[in-house]
């Protein structure tokens, strides 16, 4: 059994924030830069995007505050997650885009296409089963190369996770949309479940586009927005996100800083200089430009928010 670390009541997140900060800082600096990747800001900002990471949803469990509050949490869990690219291109009206991209979940090199296992061995890295890119700022490319960590998220902050949702197949009108149905009484014949009505009379004669009527269901993509980071653990690379995410067990998911929490909200504060409110409560700062696997070695194997402590009565290892 791996030993828990908790983190003590006199020494807060935002010390164990402001030391992984620290050690990023440190790292990034000594770290060998690919020829494409622009020089890193030190230190992170409110106008800055991080990338993102692919993860694999584990399932659900249950954790309890120190009051016996019981919190549903989702596991996701990093396999190999690293850099395979950094993105520069410039649109038609002059304007930049940045974007770093991330591979993860290793796959055998006989199941790979000659194209991309020549894209792979550019960077350096074993193939990957998926591969996706997250728009970034120009102070936030990471060398190629670059082991990302599950402490590239900080407990305490909000995080967007991205998904394809369970697909459902066809299905009806109550089930689809939430249609109570028709009279289940006199009046109704096999017809308890039917949408009803779906059109007009001669004008304008015919259905108007978005209708809501029987059709697939699910297998979309799902973004699931504002969800707090509970717990990190360093050793298995596992982020414990509060609430259900999309996707079936063992699915690929995107996890990204939350727009809604921290960019958004870092333009408008922008402009009245509260640099302090874009931040969670306890957190400090974040690991700039990313959370890396050799930073993960120098944290306990196990973070916790102090919002979201484990109970007294539960046995600790």
């Amino acid at each position: 059994m791996l030993r828990l670390w908790k983190l003590a009541e006199k020494s807060p997140l935002a010390a164990s924030v402001r030391r992984i900060h620290s050690s990023s800082t440190n790292l990034a600096s000594s770290q060998p830069s690919a020829s494409a990747t622009p020089a890193s800001s030190p230190k992170w900002t409110p106008n800055s995007i991080r990338t993102g990471v692919i993860a694999r949803k584990r399932g659900m469990t249950v954790l309890w505050t120190d009051q016996g509050a019981r919190i549903p949490v989702t596991v996701l869990q990093l396999e190999n997650c690293q850099v395979t690219a950094n993105i520069k291109t410039v649109r038609r009206n002059h304007t930049e885009y940045h974007a770093v991209q991330v591979g993860a979940t290793d796959r055998p090199v006989k199941t790979e296409s000659n194209q991309m296992l020549g894209h792979f061995n550019k960077a350096r890295v074993p193939p990957k089963r998926i591969v996706r890119e997250f728009p970034v700022t120009p102070d936030a490319h990471v060398p190629v190369g670059t082991k990302l960590s599950a402490i590239h998220f900080v407990p305490g902050q909000f995080v967007d996770v991205v998904a394809n949702g369970i697909g459902k197949g066809f299905a009806g009108g109550m089930k689809r949309w939430g249609f109570h149905g028709l009279a289940a009484s006199h009046g109704v014949s096999i017809s308890h479940r039917s949408s009803g009505s779906t059109g007009q009379h001669q004008d304008p004669g015919r259905v108007f586009p978005g209708k809501k009527m029987p059709g697939r269901l699910g297998g979309k993509r799902i973004t699931t927005q504002n969800l707090a980071v509970v717990r990190v653990d360093t050793t298995l690379d596992l982020v414990f996100v509060r609430g259900a995410v999309p996707g079936f067990d063992d699915a690929h998911v995107l996890i990204r800083d939350a727009k809604k929490k921290m960019l958004a909200l870092s333009s408008h504060n922008q402009a009245k200089g509260l640099y302090e409110k874009v931040l969670p409560t306890g957190v400090d700062d974040l690991p700039f430009p990313a959370g890396t696997a050799q930073l993960a070695k120098t944290l306990p194997s196990i973070i916790e928010s102090p919002a979201y402590r484990r109970s007294p009565f539960i046995p600790q290892e």
